[in-house]
């Protein structure tokens, strides 16, 4: 018997009628209607016909509606069977990955947003279905707005007909209406309690998150919280943590003491068992902590609230493109979903928020979470637009755009692991991949490993990379394989259902029948690249025997399948506990761990924390070389390296797996083309002083130099990095002909800077004349000039130039003359010879007169005879 009274007090109730004549009007509609108000449970049911003021009088609809989640799904499809006074697979049934209860009589069925993307892969039409409502669009899944833009096509090209209906749990709508063709935007108000907000901050420092890890002082300050709370508060307590790893953490610390107290302790998030969902919605005349992830933001109400305690975190897929590493990590809470939460404590009565950050903190949150399109890995994604027969995705109406560049890693991904072919379309093997519901690159594994290993082992290696095992099984893929098969808690139970799912998917795709709904599901889980392998040479030959002998280990196959998802994460040991990845990336696995000692590891999960320069390994398996050049056979390449390194030519054959060397062996007759190259890259990086330089062609170079600077015309330009990018021109032959740093050593760099003179406009000639070697001073000696400053230096004994007036010049420039004492040293420096002589030379006659008493120091040195010698051999003269 349908329960009306449950039903009338709903608050969208009043939102129904202008609902239903939105939909009538326009064919789509936004719903805003906050949690609690019974958008997910009345709505569809009205929709279909089954209550309202429609019930029995007009035809029933069929109903399809999509959640984000799986535990909101079976808690919607429990709840509206509840008010119609059904069981579940009666008129209203629900289908996620792995379960399907759903009868003949069915016209309400809430499906994961994964497996409506499954449906419309292969049903296009969706025959016989009316409506599709997508619950919780605003928390902006991946898949729901892949769902969204694929409905779109069909009503624009095959099913005008069929009813969208986009619920929101927030008033912020506006970009859904535009998506939807402007869609009428009708909104429910629920009964909305005033909630007071204390501020609940540590009293001492807290360690940021990164990755996946929590401080654990953190999470002792959340459990005192709520402690507090209850102390403080009436209402059972709802508190708010970012994974399944934190709740276990508080729970522990809170278990024990409130159990004496009478308190339940319960647990929520989506690898919760059923019950344990059951027992959180349908309340409790006792107290109650419910401990919970974002789940209960606002897919699920849990009855009797009164209290929130908030840890602030939450958590969001994030890729490192550059080094192959995928994996949720966790971030602050934004401040759209502050508010859901604690919206939660007031649904039914006024209610309290205790916020464990400060008020300032507040105000610098992120005021919405990211879309997942934004920052997710996009490999299954693009899969689903190379299918669907849009492999850009350009055509596809997306709230936002793929990011280009997570875009085109994606495609490389698909292209390499034969999901798509050259031009981005799906080829077969893709489509059979995108059908079994998992990430490409774990379908990969699953499809290729069953040739190697045998279905039933590949799906079970391939169940415990979709959903990464509980902390305490360990970091070691094989053991925590084993521990699966023994265990029996809530993973080992989801973990042996996937399991069955999985096998059953293989043979499916070998028949190309696919998987049914219940064995289709999401694919938002990250890995590796790459198709090679024994069973993997052939792209379209993806089904084969059942694979393996069966005899080989554990160790083997959980390595191979790894291996097979991530290629690129393959790792050789480079020390005790360091690991080097094909892709480039450090590994270190941690102290005491049983790969540590491993010669190859096949990295399965892996997160980079901000200060370390290499990755910290969370999950991977004992591989050996072989394997790895199995999985990784498309980033196998041997070449012939010629290159400077260490001050020489370095040549040799170096076989490589990615950045990983295997094999190095010289290289007697390396090509002259990359010797030279290396040579050229060893001057660039050590500078032109590898070559033979003398005095004479340094002070070639800088005469050069100054008339370059002075003269300009032909004359050229003598820097390092002209001189370098001019080689060809006056480097040669003697680069070509050289094999090692020696030669370079032998080659006279005077002789080759001579070819670039302008011989060919006569200009060579003049270089004596424009910039000479020598200078004949007034006494007849030809001294040295040095073209090594600014201008040109004339170092020479004061009385070699006597008589001379006027300063000398080169090329036009004035000559820096340098006066030295008869023993050489400097005595003065001038660049205006008269001037000197005038003012400067009374000082340093009286100076050095005295010193100096065999030479001349005549008063007036204008007009005095120069000379080089003593006064008694001038006059000896």
């Amino acid at each position: 018997m349908i329960r009306t009274g449950a039903l009338d007090v709903l608050p969208v109730c009043t939102a129904v009628p202008a609902l239903e004549r939105a939909l009538d009007a326009h064919g789509a509609a936004v719903l805003c209607a906050p949690p609690g108000t019974g958008k997910t449970t009345l709505v569809p049911l009205v929709l279909a016909g089954l209550v309202g003021g429609a019930a029995g009088n007009g035809p029933v609809r069929k109903v399809i509606v999509a959640e984000p989640r799986r535990i909101a799904a079976r808690a919607a499809a429990r709840r509206m069977a509840w008010l119609l006074g059904e069981q579940v697979g009666g008129r209203v049934g629900f289908t996620v990955r792995g379960e399907r209860t759903v009868g003949p009589d069915t016209v309400v069925e809430v499906v994961t947003t994964g497996v409506l993307l499954q449906r419309l892969q292969r049903d296009q039409e969706l025959a016989g279905v009316d409506v599709v409502m997508l619950d919780e669009c605003h928390e902006r899944h991946l898949d729901a707005d892949t769902v969204a833009a694929f409905l779109l096509d069909v009503r624009a090209a095959l099913r005008p007909e069929l009813r969208l209906l986009a619920a929101s749990a927030t008033t912020d709508a506006e970009g859904w209406a535009r998506l939807l063709g402007d869609a009428p935007v009708v909104e429910a108000h629920g009964v909305s309690h005033p909630v007071e907000t204390v501020w609940a901050p540590p009293a001492g420092p807290v360690r940021p998150p990164h990755g996946m890890r929590v401080d654990p002082a953190l999470l002792t300050h959340v459990a005192s919280v709520v402690r507090r709370a209850l102390a403080e508060r009436t209402g059972d307590v709802l508190c708010f943590l970012p994974g399944v790893g934190e709740i276990t953490r508080v729970a522990g610390q809170l278990t024990g003491p409130l159990s004496d107290l009478g308190v339940e302790v319960l647990q929520v998030h989506g690898r919760a068992p059923a019950a344990v969902q059951d027992a959180v919605l349908a309340g409790s005349a006792g107290r109650r902590v419910v401990l919970a992830t974002s789940v209960a933001e606002s897919s699920l109400t849990v009855p009797g609230v009164r209290v929130v305690v908030d840890a602030g975190l939450a958590r969001e897929p994030r890729t490192d493109h550059a080094r192959g590493l995928s994996a949720l990590t966790t971030v602050r809470v934004s401040q759209a979903a502050s508010r859901q939460r604690a919206g939660r404590a007031g649904r039914e009565a006024p209610g309290t928020v205790y916020r464990c950050w400060t008020e300032a903190e507040d105000t610098r949150l992120t005021r919405f979470p990211s879309p997942e399109i934004k920052v997710a890995d996009l490999a299954a994604f693009a899969l689903q637009a190379a299918c669907w027969g849009d492999p850009s995705a350009g055509g596809l109406a997306l709230l936002d755009p793929p990011p280009a560049g997570a875009m085109g890693a994606a495609r490389e991904v698909l292209a390499a692991i034969g999901a798509v072919d050259g031009d981005g379309r799906a080829t077969g093997r893709g489509v059979r991949m995108a059908r079994l519901g998992l990430h490409p690159r774990l379908a990969r594994a699953l499809l290729d490993g069953a040739r190697e290993v045998g279905a039933r082992r590949a799906a079970e290696v391939v169940a415990l990379l979709s959903e990464e095992p509980p902390r305490d099984y360990g970091d070691d893929l094989t053991a925590a394989w084993r521990a699966a098969r023994a265990g029996g808690d809530g993973y080992a139970g989801r973990w042996r259902q996937e399991v069955r799912r999985l096998a059953s998917g293989v043979d499916g795709a070998r028949t190309g029948r696919g998987a049914r709904d219940g064995a289709a599901g999401d694919s938002r889980h990250g890995g590796g690249s790459g198709r090679t392998g024994r069973g993997a040479r052939d792209g379209a030959r993806d089904g084969g025997h059942d694979g393996g002998s069966g005899h080989d280990s554990d160790d083997v196959v959980a390595g191979l399948v790894a291996a097979l998802a991530f290629p690129e994460r393959v790792a050789r040991a480079r020390g005790e506990g360091a690991f080097l990845m094909v892709s480039g990336t450090g590994a270190e696995t941690a102290a005491g761990s049983r790969l540590r000692s491993a010669p190859w590891i096949a990295v399965a999960v892996a997160d980079r924390p901000a200060t370390a320069a290499s990755a910290r390994v969370r999950l991977a398996a004992v591989v050996d070389e072989d394997t790895a050049r199995l999985a990784a056979g498309h980033l196998l390449s041997t070449a012939d390296e010629v290159r400077w390194a260490d001050g020489e030519v370095l040549a040799r054959r170096v076989e490589r797996l990615g950045a990983v060397e295997l094999a190095v062996r010289p290289l007697k007759s390396p090509p002259p083309a990359l010797v030279r190259e290396a040579l050229l890259d060893g001057l660039r990086r050590e500078g032109l002083g590898l070559l033979r330089w003398t005095p004479h062609a340094r002070e070639l170079r800088q005469r050069l130099a100054f008339l370059h600077r002075e003269v300009g015309g032909g004359w050229p330009d003598v820097s390092d990095e002209a001189l370098l990018a001019r080689t060809d021109e006056w480097l040669e032959p003697e680069l070509s002909r050289a094999r090692r740093r020696s030669d370079l050593a032998r080659t006279e760099a005077g002789q080759a800077l001579g070819r670039l003179l302008p011989w060919a406009t006569g200009e060579a000639a003049r270089l004596d004349e424009l910039a000479p070697e020598r200078y004949e001073v007034p006494s007849g000696s030809r001294i040295r000039l040095d073209y090594g400053g600014p201008q040109p230096v004339l170092a020479v004994k004061l009385q070699e130039m006597f008589g001379l007036a006027e300063t000398p010049a080169v090329a036009g420039v004035p000559v820096l003359v340098h006066l030295l004492s008869p023993a050489g040293r400097p005595a003065a420096v001038t660049a205006d010879l008269a001037s000197f002589w005038r003012e400067g030379y009374r000082s340093v006659r009286a100076e050095l007169r005295g010193r100096y008493p065999r030479h001349p120091w005549p008063e007036d040195p204008s007009d005095a005879a120069p000379t080089r010698y003593t006064k008694a051999r001038q006059n000896r003269g």
